[in-house]
């Protein structure tokens, strides 16, 4: 499972709106990918529909799908936004890494 904090919903219900979604009827889709400079990077978008293969579940009121890949990579992880002098954006807090680059977008296992 992966916790969505208060700030992270309040930004996700915004953007989702602006794209043309619904916190409601929607998803935050989260993945894992190949790539950045510790190896993997997360994924964050959002998505009308839900495949067989999902990992479908809500936290704090948020619509989460996650790939059968990705989910064990994140179980446990809390979403959070941050926005502070020293930038603004999600910030995945993720206890399965192991290492996190310095921008906290990329981490290994």
């Amino acid at each position: 499972m992966i916790n969505v904090s208060e700030t992270a919903k309040t930004r996700l219900s915004s953007l989702m709106s602006e794209e043309g979604f619904s916190i409601d009827k929607d998803y935050v889709r989260v993945g894992v990918k190949s790539g950045g400079c510790s190896g993997l990077s997360y994924d964050l978008s959002f998505d009308k529909n839900s495949v067989e293969t999902d990992k479908v579940f809500e936290a704090n009121d948020v619509r989460i799908v996650v790939d059968k890949r990705s989910f064990l990579y994140l179980v446990g992880t809390t979403l959070e936004f941050s926005g502070g002098l020293n930038g603004k954006g999600f910030v995945f807090n993720n206890p399965n890494a192991q290492r996190t680059c310095g921008c906290g977008e990329s981490f290994s296992l």
